[in-house]
């Protein structure tokens, strides 16, 4: 992991950060090659964090064996203040160059926007942009036909709406004089998409995912890891309701005596922490049961900063991974056996717990401060679970079969 103490060592795979003329570098060895990369940024803490997550990317990068040995693909990206018309032969009218103009709006909302967004989310659209037969600007409604021709209409509608808002900033830039995508979002249809289910699994449902998974029933013999390795880890989501990605960046400085404070969240899609979701950490109290769970799994030589629930690597778990490898066989194989009732993803086991908490009679207010949410979101959503609950009985009526005669 990257060194915020600006030790300059770095090991293999390793990206320090080092301090040079006031300005941040990242040192690290690839391939037994020595690297200094400058960040183009001066020390400060503000600065540190963005340093430090350009080490988490090159990190990840030379992990999964996708390192850009030119560097180009970590080196500072400055915004233009004009795009570059591209002239074209025979007195045809320039056309500005669509990638480079969603490159600058990228960059530009790179400071507004959390990391994993513009990883994930604007760098699926700049991959669909390279893929373009035709990648100008003006050349919208080709885009548009393309874009409905190899996706959905829900992508290309998302896609669209994308680009139609870089455009709108490049207009108040002054960057374009127009928007040719503004309306072409608007031509697509799209089918309604059906609410989140927030369906809870029943108590029997939840003791026959974990049985499964402590007795390893449906683990293959030649898995290196066996799926009682994970047993742990849904227990905790089942018992916290917490949100997956808030589980995988727990690490045990977070554990305190009698309660468990959530702060930072991991998107494993882009290997980036950040904070919770709501932005508002908070505190779980621990209880009998949940104490139990975590001192069977903490290592006697673990550290502050080790993870709770780490990978066999020792990284963050990958909750994609988890989920097709590992969750998704096990419940789809109960549902057969009729063990379990229907096929819900892990994210359920959040809504299983709020469900459950609401059924015993725990007040609203209660659970959403407990799992990160607010009390609109907690009855507006989970109002059949509420409904279940029967009105009280105050004793102040006599019935018929009372009155003794």
């Amino acid at each position: 992991m990257y060194n915020e103490n600006f030790s300059g060592k770095a090991s293999k795979g390793t990206v320090s950060l080092k301090i040079s003329n006031n300005r941040i570098q990242l040192v690290f060895t690839v391939g037994g090659k020595r690297h200094y990369l400058s960040t183009g940024l001066a020390d400060t803490p503000a600065n540190q964090k963005v340093a430090a997550r350009k080490a988490a990317l090159i990190e990840d990068d030379i992990y999964k064996e996708k390192f850009d040995p030119t560097l180009q693909k970590y080196k500072p990206q400055l915004i233009p203040t004009t795009v570059t018309p591209i002239v074209l032969p025979n007195n045809e009218p320039s056309k500005t160059s669509l990638l480079e103009l969603w490159t600058s709006y990228t960059e530009f909302q790179r400071k507004h926007l959390e990391e994993s967004t513009i990883l994930r989310d604007y760098g699926k659209i700049e991959k669909r942009i390279r893929k373009f037969p035709k990648q100008f600007v003006e050349d919208a409604i080709d885009v548009q036909a393309y874009l409905l021709k190899n996706y959905s209409t829900e992508v290309t509608k998302r896609t669209l709406k994308y680009l139609s808002a870089c455009c709108n900033w490049a207009m108040r830039k002054r960057l374009i004089a127009e928007n040719p995508f503004k309306e072409l979002a608007k031509e697509i249809k799209t089918k309604k998409t059906s609410q989140v289910s927030r369906k809870p699994f029943s108590r029997s449902c939840v003791a026959a995912i974990i049985s499964a998974l402590e007795h390893n029933i449906y683990s293959s013999r030649y898995s290196s890891v066996p799926h009682s390795y994970y047993a742990p880890y849904v227990k905790f989501l089942f018992h916290t309701g917490c949100r997956p990605e808030e589980a995988i960046a727990l690490k045990w400085r977070h554990i305190e005596k009698d309660r468990i404070h959530f702060c930072e969240a991991v998107a494993t899609d882009v290997r980036v922490r950040k904070t919770t979701k709501t932005d508002k950490p908070r505190y779980f109290p621990i209880n009998a049961e949940l104490q139990t769970i975590l001192e069977i799994i903490k290592p006697d030589n673990c550290t502050s900063d080790s993870l709770v629930f780490p990978a066999k690597n020792g990284r963050e778990l990958d909750a994609h991974n988890f989920l097709n490898r590992v969750w998704k066989p096990i419940v789809q194989a109960l549902v057969k056996e009729g063990k379990v009732r229907e096929y819900l993803p892990q994210y359920n086991c959040r809504h299983t717990f709020i469900t459950l908490c609401l059924e015993d009679g725990i007040p609203s207010r209660r659970v959403a401060d407990w799992c990160g949410t607010s009390v609109h979101v907690i009855e507006d959503h989970y109002a059949g679970a509420i409904a279940q609950i029967q009105v009280p009985s105050f004793g102040l009526v006599q019935t018929e079969s009372s009155i003794n005669i």
